[in-house]
């Protein structure tokens, strides 16, 4: 099979990348299903072994196994998310439960289990090295989140569970994206384009071209509904735009997300009683930085009253500035954000149409490698002549100061058909130095984003907010490209949910640096940097709207955290009706609402990394605004000695250190909740509810 099957070769192209232009969706289900079976009887080999457990002979040996299928599954998941066509969709809805069945096969194993249970019982006594105890406890702990110490029917069922989870899920993500890849608004009148700016019509122009179409067209892709929704002047169009964008999921028919997102809660409490918690927050929040609902409603305790007060004053100064151009009409869901950005404008006289030429595409994706390279001496150097699987992906080897290779990384930075909405980093290969041959494996990472395409031989053109996404996910990228950890399930940004966020969010700050922008953010068409007048009215500016986008963002946080909080057998009957219920008690405005409505909430339902869990961005950043403050008490953002802590202890660690010592052994002492507020400018928001 090997010999027609592309993804059972050998890959001889640079850094061990697949052959991207051999692989179709037929090769994905053989394939998958041959690694499948390599990998049991490699772990039979192990939990067969005639001879004592040691660490060695198993715990060593279990990471090392099963790499041939996860580097195919790691092709088969990119391509799916970046690249995906009806064909490979289908093989995902066939494969989902096979592959959780698998899964199932390695953590449910009795005699595999056994012998990594005799070694964590006496894993004291062991004198294993500080990464090597870390792997043994975690694996451990791995085991028994999936089911090992079940017994009987109860092991039966939650096999049963997990793989029908696996579908839900699935279907989930597809029914996301079928409804965000099917909506479109074509304008051509001047009349529907009043108030958009040149760069929103250009995206919208190019958007059409690429469907073959004339005139403007407008998707659901991120960086078509923010722009449209804060600058156009037709009322009934930017309605017409949101409610295309908060019903995704939401639609009757195959696509529709509500019974599959009960069905999916309905499995998760029944995965939590199976391991004896009363809710499927209680059993997620176990293996986190938080521990407990309590720790995480204490954090949302200290941000969400100052936030709605904050949110009441916005709201009154937008109905000032309607009231100031003769608008009487009631604020709506889809009126926010234009009245907001003409009342920044009056404010700070900022408009993006003035900015965006200072944040050309290239010019950031040079600032965010010029950052790395000030920190950590890292290069990146273009590699056109290495496989992609997209031409919109572009190849960077990385190498450090001493010109050692780090490893591969590849950015796909725009939207297209068939690629799902957000913003992510991924992996092709974890770095580690536990490789089935000896020897070391450098890290192949990706990052993906959706940002509008430009016209052809026109630069692409960013907002501050999608700016300082492409550092959010550079930001992930150096956390797996940095990783010096010898075991692969300790590698990169495989840490507990709620430090994962901290590497991306703490880079995001050197974006906002006066002299990286004086150094990066040149006028595309003149070179000229961007003046000192701008830089300080963007500063200015910086906590303009950060109530209604704290809001919006913790509202998400409370209702996920709510949802998976619920001991009874059903789910709600109504989950729309239970969010705007809930909504509606914590006094969340309509006009306000939230980022993600559980219909086409992803982050929830098209897998489990963030159910329960969505609060992690909130709890990561309290530890990078307490973090970033290190620098500026240095007085220097690239302060040489900081620098070098932060690589060591929280790109380069990964999984080896507890998140919370790794944290403390950067800053000098555990985080506070105070740089946090000061940095959403609520530390001086009486906290009092709207």
């Amino acid at each position: 099979m090997s010999e027609l099957n592309p993804l059972l070769e050998q890959w001889s192209a640079a850094f061990g990348l697949p052959p991207f232009e051999r692989i179709h969706p037929e090769h994905f289900e053989p394939a998958l299903r041959a690694a499948m079976a390599s990998h049991r009887e490699e772990l039979q080999r192990i939990a067969k072994d005639a001879r004592a457990p040691d660490f060695e002979n198993t715990l060593a040996a279990f990471d090392r196994s099963g790499r041939m299928l996860g580097r195919i599954v790691a092709v088969y998941e990119n391509l799916a998310a970046s690249a995906t066509s009806p064909e490979l969709q289908a093989v995902q809805r066939r494969m989902a439960a096979p592959l959780a069945a698998h899964r199932n096969t390695i953590y449910l194993d009795e005699a595999l289990f056994a012998r990594i249970d005799a070694l964590h019982r006496r894993r004291e006594q062991l004198g294993l090295a500080p990464e090597a105890l870390r792997l043994l406890e975690r694996v451990h702990l791995d085991f028994v989140r999936a089911g090992a110490r079940l017994q009987g029917a109860d092991r039966a069922r939650y096999a049963q569970v997990m793989e029908q989870l696996a579908e839900l899920a699935t279907r989930f993500a597809q029914n996301v994206l079928h409804d965000e890849s099917s909506w479109r608004l074509e304008l051509e009148s001047e009349a529907d384009l009043a108030g958009l700016p040149g760069f929103v019509r250009d995206a919208a122009r190019q958007a059409a071209t690429e469907r073959g179409l004339d005139g403007h067209v407008f998707t659901l892709a991120r960086g078509h509904v923010i722009p449209f929704l804060t600058y156009s002047q037709r009322r009934d169009l930017r309605e017409l735009v949101w409610r295309g964008w908060v019903s995704r999921g939401e639609h009757a028919g195959e696509s529709d997300n509500r019974e599959l997102a009960r069905a999916i809660l309905r499995l998760r409490r029944e995965q939590a009683r199976l391991h004896d918690h009363a809710c499927y927050a209680d059993y997620a929040l176990a293996d986190t930085m938080a521990r407990s609902r309590a720790a995480v409603q204490a954090l949302f305790d200290e941000v969400w009253p100052r936030a709605l007060a904050a949110v009441q004053r916005e709201r009154e100064a937008l109905r000032a500035q309607m009231l100031a151009e003769g608008v009487s009409t009631p604020i709506e869901a889809w009126d926010w954000r234009y009245w907001a950005e003409k009342l920044r404008q009056a404010q700070y006289a900022l408009d993006d149409a003035e900015l965006k030429p200072y944040f050309a595409l290239d010019a950031m994706v040079q600032a965010a490698f010029d950052c790395a390279a000030r920190l950590f001496g890292l290069r990146f150097v273009p590699r056109e002549d290495v496989p992609v699987y997209h031409p919109d992906v572009k190849a960077y080897e990385v190498r450090d100061a001493d010109d050692t290779l780090v490893g591969l990384f590849m950015q796909d930075n725009f939207a297209r058909e068939g690629k799902r909405s957000g913003a992510w980093m991924s992996a092709l290969r974890w770095q580690n130095r536990n490789a089935p041959q000896g020897g070391a494996e450098l890290p192949l990472i990706l990052n993906n984003n959706n940002f509008a395409r430009s016209a052809p031989g026109q630069p692409v053109l960013l907002s501050i907010d999608e700016a300082r996404t492409l550092f959010h996910e550079f930001g992930h990228g150096l956390h797996g490209l940095l990783s010096q950890v010898r075991f692969a399930r300790l590698s990169g940004t495989q840490v507990l949910r709620d430090f994962v966020e901290l590497p991306s969010q703490l880079f995001e700050h050197w974006l906002a640096e006066p002299e990286v922008l004086r150094r990066h953010a040149r006028h595309v068409r003149t070179g000229e940097p961007i003046p000192q007048a701008l830089i300080e009215r963007l500063q200015a500016a910086q906590r303009f709207g950060q109530g209604y986008e704290t809001l919006r963002y913790t509202a998400s946080a409370i209702v996920d955290m709510a949802v998976h909080s619920r001991s009874e057998a059903e789910p709600p009957a109504d989950l729309c009706a239970f969010e705007a219920s809930l909504l509606a008690a914590q006094g969340v405005p309509p006009e306000v609402g939230m980022n993600h409505r559980l219909v086409h909430f992803q982050h929830l339902f098209s897998g489990s990394s963030y159910a329960a869990g969505y609060y992690v961005y909130l709890w990561a950043e309290v530890l990078d605004a307490d973090g970033f403050e290190a620098f500026r008490e240095a007085g220097d953002p690239f302060d040489p000695q900081l620098a070098q802590r932060l690589r060591r202890w929280i790109y380069a660690s990964g999984n080896s250190v507890e998140p919370g010592a790794a944290y403390a052994a950067f800053r000098g002492r555990a985080a506070s909740v105070a740089p946090l507020l000061r940095k959403r400018g609520l530390a001086d928001v009486d906290a009092q509810p709207a």
